[in-house]
């Protein structure tokens, strides 16, 4: 007797909370008897029961093979084979015993002795990880299951849905490879779905996504005529803060605004947008992404989406939706395209709702690498120097959003090994790094960047980075770290390196322990680069260049660029982004005018006569190079007196 899989919906009707299964078992030639059955809704799949040759389930995916993943789940991956009789155990010894001196992973063996192929290593895998390895038959998938998962979602994680159960919010999608677990989690979380999966081979999993995805309706326009057809949430407009918990929180799940989320989230981490803000005005609510340092408006939404929204949010980040009185902070973990993804939500409640920002964390879009931050030839040996001296402090100094803590990474990635023990004090934890001792501040229960200090020395730490130097207490605790051997770096709020010592000393630092402890600082900015695709020659104006300091007869000779605009870069001119540095290491002479307690001017003009490069001559070059534009290099930095 064969029993295969169905597409249930037509087949199941819902009676006092049940679901009551029109079962048909069959064997090769006739039907031989139906049964009814009355069970409490279970897996989508497992009801799935094919009831005829005919039927649109087994037009839609057939399973490989009739083995419940249960008996293979967790199982070796030779005994799995065995078990789907792919191979014999004979087989599978062979391939074992070459492995002692291979090295090669079993699956890779024995395709390589011709006893498999890849798809029946994926089927084993599939069965490990308690999944079934199924064929697809894209034309019978019907349109509403391909509605339920929107195309940038789909093409994002790589996943096609095969059953979908509108009442049970249920979905059976069909994955690439069964490692690919986080896409089940995200999708629990983004679109509150009951997900169960199956394992698809890539190439139709790749066909259905072409076919059925290609023509994306699943547009910001498409979503937000779908949003204002709908009464539910229609009915919400002029009500403000006035709507009960009950129905906010259906609001909040509706698909629609569920929907709309989803691709504002997804298309920011497409477009490398470094945050997310949710505004709400009097008049409209307004979406706005930051890339390479620039806000950009979206389409707005409805301003009555904005409590649905803002509640979406906060059901994502496990937060309080009833609260909408006091700020709320929290963090959302996604993986897309197999990278993991960290947005941390801040929510601070104002006179027209609650304006919610999310800073989108992606490893994969950060260079956490000394040589991939920017910095130029001779300044990464001057960098590389400083942060293998065995004691003294570096600090890295600049505005928010400069890319200081990325530079404080990626040297702590640099001395990263075994024999060296690195603690860290941070607010918060931007990105976890194996072999880092990584702690959060955490002021409402009074751990303060000094009370981590205090216990971090007696941690017998080799460097200790201290977030930012706040106060007195931090600065005085890191001073003291250095004196006793430690390498400590830190970050401070200034324009250039030069004025970072009167910060210190406006912080209560005794001069004769800033001489004694500091041994370097380096300012930086982050500028635009030109876009590659639409980079043109161009003249600058003379107004442009008065800005500069420049006359025309410094850029006679020289070819300056821009970008002109272009798809790829939204019109802007600009793609990605590149910093400027400004490193000043302290010598005697220096450390003497500072006891002196010479001006900041007077420390610059020293600073420089010793190779100190300002950050406006560190940009002038990278103009000259054809990296970036005049206009980013005077946004960014100040004149040099």
């Amino acid at each position: 007797m064969s029993i295969r899989y169905f597409w249930p919906t037509e087949f199941a009707l819902r009676r006092n909370g049940l679901i009551i299964n029109h079962v048909l078992l069959e064997s090769t030639n006739r039907a031989l008897r139906v049964e009814w059955t009355r069970t409490q809704p279970g897996s989508l799949f497992r009801r799935a029961i094919d009831y005829g040759k005919n039927d649109m389930a087994s037009r839609t995916f057939r399973p490989k093979n009739t083995i419940d993943p249960a008996e293979l789940k967790g199982r070796r991956l030779g005994r799995a084979l065995t078990k789907l009789k792919k191979v014999t155990r004979d087989q599978v010894q062979e391939a074992l015993q070459l492995q002692k001196t291979r090295k090669e992973p079993l699956g890779q063996l024995l395709v390589g002795l011709g006893h498999i192929t890849e798809s029946d290593v994926m089927e084993a895998l599939a069965g490990r990880a308690g999944m079934r390895m199924v064929d697809i038959k894209q034309d019978a998938i019907e349109d509403s299951t391909i509605d339920a998962l929107p195309a940038e979602t789909a093409n994002t994680y790589q996943i096609v849905p095969l059953m979908y159960d509108s009442v049970t919010k249920t979905i059976v999608i069909a994955l690439k490879n069964p490692d690919n677990y986080r896409a089940v989690d995200d999708l629990r979380l983004m679109m509150g779905l009951k997900v169960e999966a199956v394992v698809a081979p890539a190439d139709q999993i790749d066909a259905v996504l072409k076919k059925r995805y290609s023509d994306d309706k699943t547009s910001m326009s498409t979503i937000m005529a779908e949003i204002g057809d709908s009464d539910t949430l229609a009915a919400l407009a002029g009500r403000g803060d006035s709507i009960d918990l009950e129905e906010l929180t259906q609001a909040a799940e509706d698909n629609k605004v569920v929907r709309l989320l989803n691709l504002v989230l997804l298309q920011a981490i497409k477009d490398k947008a470094s945050d997310i803000h949710f505004e709400p005005f009097e008049e409209e609510f307004k979406m706005r992404y930051r890339i390479d340092g620039i806000l950009y408006e979206m389409i707005p939404p409805p301003k009555h989406l904005a409590l649905p929204i803002i509640s979406r949010i906060k059901v994502m980040a496990n937060l309080d939706i009833a609260e909408r009185r006091l700020p709320q902070d929290g963090r959302i973990e996604l993986t897309v395209r197999n990278n993991p993804i960290d947005l941390r939500v801040s929510v601070l409640p104002t006179i027209f709702g609650e304006s919610v920002v999310l800073r989108v964390l992606d490893r994969s879009n950060v260079q956490l690498s000394l040589d991939k931050i920017g910095l130029r030839k001779d300044e990464l040996e001057v960098v590389r120097k400083l942060i293998k001296k065995p004691n003294g402090i570096i600090i890295v100094t600049g505005p928010t959003g400069s890319g200081k803590t990325t530079s404080l990474y990626a040297a702590l990635s640099e001395l990263n090994q075994p024999t060296t023990k690195i603690l860290t004090a941070e607010d918060p934890v931007e990105y976890d790094i194996d072999g880092l001792i990584q702690c959060q501040i955490n002021t409402d229960q009074g751990l303060t960047f000094a009370r981590l200090l205090r216990s971090f020395l007696r941690q017998d730490p080799d460097v200790i980075l201290v977030g930012e130097i706040r106060d007195n207490e931090t600065a005085q605790i890191a001073v003291q770290a250095s004196l006793t051997g430690h390498l400590v770096f830190s970050t401070l709020h200034t324009n250039d390196a030069p004025s970072s010592i009167l910060r210190l000393l406006d912080l209560g630092m005794e001069p004769f322990l800033l001489t004694a402890t500091i041994e370097a600082i380096v300012a930086q900015r982050l500028v635009r680069r030109i876009c590659l695709n639409c980079k043109e020659e161009y003249t600058p104006t003379d107004e442009q260049l008065m800005e500069l300091q420049l006359r025309r007869s410094d850029v006679d000779e020289r070819t300056l660029f821009r970008g002109r605009g272009c798809e790829k870069c939204n019109h802007s001119g600009y793609k990605g982004r590149m910093a400027l540095f400004e490193i000043m290491g302290l010598d005697d002479r220096l450390r003497d005018m500072i006891m002196q307690e010479a001006s900041t001017n007077i420390l610059r003009n020293e600073a420089r006569k010793r190779g100190m490069r300002t950050l406006r001559e560190t940009g002038l070059m990278a103009i000259y190079e054809g990296q970036t534009t005049i206009d980013e290099v005077v946004r960014e930095t100040i004149t040099d007196d």
